[in-house]
C-alpha cells in the first residue's frame, strides 16, 4: 500500500516524502502532488494568466526546481503582474505567489520560493548511476492549461548521454546559442519519449521509487543541438539532476 510519509513537529508540517510501490500508477499519483504549473498573473491583461512551464516542489515543501528559460526575465510589478505556481488538479487550479530564489542560466534552471504551508517534495536522486537503456517518466503539463491542469506523463528510456552542443563541421555552421553553449560544455540525458515547450521543467523520475534524475528541456538544448532541424524531431532532453543539488546547495537547502 503507498502511503505518504510526513515529519510533524508539533502541529506543523516541516517536512513531507513519499514512499512508493514498484508500479508506474502508483508513483505518478504521488508524483503529481508535487508538479506544479509556473505562470504569471495580471487582473488587468487579457489573458489574466499567462502559462509558461512546469515546475515541482523540492526540499522542505516550499521550494519549486523549474528551467530558467520557463521564468520570465522581467516580471512586471509596477502594473501588479505576479509570478505564481499552480497546485491541484482541474479547472479550478489553486494559485500560490511565488519569487525568484536563484538562476544557473548555464544549465537552465531556476529556484522559486513560494507562500503558504508546505506541499509533498520530490526526492531528488542521483544522475551519476543512471545507465542508458534504463526506463525514467516524465509528468508535465505538454499543453499549459488550455483544457485546465491536468497533468500528462510520459515513459521512455535513456538513449543517450550525448554533450549539449553537436559539433559542425566548421566554425561559421555554428549558431549563436552553440556558441555559448560551447563555453560551458556539459552532457545532457537524451530521451526516447516526445515532450513539447509545456513540459519545460517537468520532473523525470525512477518509475520504481519516483527519485528524480533530471529535468525536462524541451527548448534551451534543441538551440544548441537541433538547429539544423526544420521541423521537430520527437527527441527530447532532461537535465541531469546533479545540477539541482548544486542548485539547492547554493541556496543553503542541503
Amino acid at each position: 500500500m503507498l502511503k505518504r510519509i510526513c515529519i510533524v513537529v508539533a502541529i506543523t508540517i516541516s517536512h513531507c516524502t513519499l514512499a512508493f510501490s514498484s508500479t508506474l500508477p502508483g508513483t505518478i499519483s504521488h508524483i503529481k502532488q508535487s508538479v506544479v504549473s509556473v505562470a504569471t498573473v495580471m487582473l488587468t491583461r487579457t489573458p489574466r494568466v499567462i502559462f509558461y512551464g512546469t515546475g515541482f516542489v523540492v526540499a522542505n515543501g516550499r521550494y519549486v526546481i523549474t528551467n530558467d528559460h520557463v521564468v520570465p526575465k522581467k516580471i512586471k510589478h509596477e502594473k501588479k503582474e505576479a509570478l505564481v505556481i499552480f497546485t491541484g488538479e482541474g479547472s479550478k487550479p489553486i494559485p500560490r505567489y511565488a519569487k525568484l530564489v536563484l538562476r544557473d542560466e548555464v544549465h537552465d534552471l531556476a529556484l522559486l520560493k513560494i507562500k503558504g504551508a508546505p506541499l509533498p517534495a520530490v526526492t531528488i536522486g542521483s544522475s551519476s548511476n543512471v545507465r542508458e537503456g534504463e526506463r525514467f517518466a516524465f509528468t508535465g503539463f505538454p499543453i499549459g492549461m488550455v483544457l485546465g491542469q491536468y497533468p500528462v506523463t510520459h515513459e521512455g528510456i535513456v538513449s543517450g548521454k550525448p554533450p549539449i552542443v553537436t559539433p559542425a563541421p566548421s566554425s561559421r555552421q555554428l549558431t549563436a546559442e552553440q556558441i555559448k553553449r560551447k563555453r560551458n560544455p556539459f552532457r545532457v540525458f537524451q530521451l526516447d519519449a516526445i515532450a513539447y515547450p509545456g513540459n519545460s521543467g517537468s520532473p523525470v523520475y525512477r518509475v520504481d521509487t519516483g527519485h528524480v534524475i533530471g529535468v525536462v528541456n524541451s527548448v534551451f538544448v534543441k538551440k544548441s543541438k537541433e538547429a539544423v532541424l526544420s521541423a521537430p524531431s520527437g527527441i527530447t532532453y532532461a537535465i541531469p539532476s546533479k545540477y539541482i543539488n548544486a542548485l539547492l546547495k547554493k541556496a543553503g537547502l542541503q
